[in-house]
């Protein structure tokens, strides 16, 4: 049986995959166009094969990416339920009626 701490990404390993820039335009790339291939993923950044293998294994480790067989290639994926579940936890509760008023008070006092 898996408990729901198992099922769910460590949000420590989602922090850190998010952190680099590269990693983010992968996720990006992603968005755009699920189902990309190493060598596709590989010619829009200047690095090597070997530097987006090590990027996208860290974003793999973070639940972020996912990856099929398809005949010779690895089909990368989009996996953004990691992404949600930091929002939901992290995000979502500052963005209440009452943050979002002290914020409004904020810029019409730096104004």
């Amino acid at each position: 049986m898996v408990t729901y701490f198992e099922a769910v990404p460590d949000d420590d390993r989602v922090f850190k995959a998010l952190a680099d820039p590269t990693r983010r335009f992968l996720l990006d790339l992603l968005f755009a166009r699920d189902g990309r291939t190493l060598t596709e993923l590989e010619s829009e950044l200047e690095m090597s094969r070997f530097g987006v293998m090590k990027h996208l294994r860290v974003l793999e480790e973070a639940g972020l990416v996912v990856t099929r067989r398809s005949g010779r290639e690895k089909l990368h994926f989009l996996n953004p339920v990691p992404i949600r579940l930091i929002h939901d936890r992290w995000i979502d509760k500052y963005t209440e009626r009452h943050a979002s008023a002290l914020a409004d008070l904020k810029a019409e006092l730096e104004e």
